[in-house]
């Protein structure tokens, strides 16, 4: 798998809070927006899940954190990532939600623990291979 494709699905995982590797195929698939980021063409296929799994195997957990954190530095500091607007595709609805229950979503905070749940997904995933 193209190493730039690889870190840039991995962004798009964090972006989009998506740690599963076939959910997260399947949900790039959908999205023009993020096939055009990706380099795919509209009926150009995207790698398989299980190979977003093994790629991000082949690499020690240091080695893959560190370059994932340096590419994710780089996205904040370009201005790409702030954590305070966000697109929205949808439809208008009435929500239902407390004022009291929001909370301010930074991103570097949360890239811990996103990380965390993609290494508990992926060894998951390497004991059934």
């Amino acid at each position: 798998m193209d190493p730039i494709v690889f870190f840039k699905l991995c962004l798009v995982g964090y972006l989009e809070n998506i740690i599963s590797d076939r959910k997260l195929i399947a949900h790039c698939s959908m999205r023009l927006d993020i096939l055009y980021f990706l380099g795919f063409d509209i009926d150009e296929p995207l790698p398989w899940h299980s190979t977003l799994s093994r790629t991000r195997q082949l690499f020690p957990e240091h080695v893959f954190e560190g370059v994932f954190v340096h590419v994710f530095q780089k996205c904040v500091n370009k201005g790409m990532v702030k954590g305070s607007t966000q697109a929205i595709d949808s439809a208008p609805v009435k929500a239902n939600a407390s004022m009291e229950t929001l909370a301010l979503k930074v991103p570097a905070q949360d890239l811990d623990a996103h990380l965390a749940d993609i290494r508990h997904i992926s060894n998951r995933n390497k004991d059934t291979f």
